[in-house]
């Protein structure tokens, strides 16, 4: 089982005020490529996995969106770190139909 769920909203500085969806779809297309599991949402994206996997995954999101021709990036992150194991569905379960 997993020992952390990180959720982030990533915010970019985009070149010339362009809209910043196009980089923000590059910053989870790097999620979904490295395999964890995750839920994207309306203002943040969710991911879950072993803390220092999770946090090598936004410094590749954070190169991703630079060599997309982002300037500066904030990212809003927070952290849920349970040595003895968490889950998305563990959490939320009473929550789901």
């Amino acid at each position: 089982m997993a020992n952390t769920l990180l959720s982030i909203q990533v915010i970019p500085r985009t070149p010339n005020g362009a809209d910043s969806i196009p980089y923000v779809d590059e910053a989870i297309k790097v999620i979904q490529e490295s395999g964890v599991k995750y839920e994207v949402h309306a203002l943040e994206t969710t991911m879950e996995g072993e803390l220092a996997e999770l946090l090598k995954i936004v410094e590749r999101m954070h190169e991703a969106l630079v060599n997309a021709g982002s300037p500066s990036i904030i990212s809003q992150v927070r952290i849920a770190h349970h040595p003895s194991g968490i889950s998305m569905d563990k959490l939320t379960e009473k929550y789901r139909p």
